[in-house]
């Protein structure tokens, strides 16, 4: 029996320090995945996209031209004082970056569905004390665009209405739910936004229509 208390010791003991080591892990990564991110759209930014000397605006031209993994975008929400840096595209090497913005969907404040992917555990994180109301500043080359958020829900992994196409500039920030969940979590939480302002890289800011 005392032999079998030391092996139970020792097991939790070493479960423990797997959880403590990945975790650390997962949050170190992310935090230096995030300041490469940010130094890498810094220094896009600093080459804003320019064709004949006027800005492009995001189009098929533009969009096929960011490489996957490289950030693009600031997301700001003020009220939770939080800031990340978008990437392109969605899968595992993107998301430890940072959110990823999912290739075929509308960019930051062109019409149609922008739809933003990101860890509940890491980046995405934030999203637990998001309320209906706030504001979301996205910051690309292309200019500055502000949403609202008008809806939140948690919905099952096979409800894709936040994915679908619309005819109006609409931001959807997905991840997974629940918050605190060991292993994989079996719901997604969706946070839908309309654009209330948007400013053109060097032109006046002026409210969304």
């Amino acid at each position: 029996m005392k032999r079998l208390k030391i092996l139970l010791s020792w097991l939790l003991l070493a479960g423990g320090s797997y959880f403590f080591y990945n975790g650390a892990r997962e949050y170190f990564e992310s935090r230096y995945s995030q300041e490469s991110a940010a130094n890498s759209w810094s220094a896009a930014e600093r080459e804003a996209a320019e064709v004949d000397g006027r800005i492009v605006p995001f189009g098929p031209r533009t969009q096929s031209s960011i490489p996957a993994g490289a950030a693009f975008a600031k997301l700001s929400i003020p009220r939770l004082h939080a800031v990340v840096y978008v990437v392109e595209g969605t899968d595992d090497a993107d998301l430890r970056r940072g959110p990823g913005h999912l290739e075929g969907t509308a960019f930051p404040g062109a019409y149609g569905n922008c739809v933003i992917a990101g860890h509940r555990d890491t980046h995405f994180r934030v999203l637990k004390d998001i309320h209906k109301g706030d504001e979301i500043d996205l910051e690309t080359a292309a200019g500055n665009f502000t949403y609202r958020v008008d809806e939140i829900s948690v919905v099952s992994p096979n409800n894709t209405a936040s994915l679908q196409p619309t005819s109006h500039p609409v931001l959807n920030l997905i991840t997974c739910y629940p918050f605190c969940y060991v292993g994989s979590a079996p719901k997604r939480f969706v946070v839908r936004a309309g654009i209330v302002m948007s400013r053109a890289a060097r032109s006046g800011l002026s409210p969304a229509s």
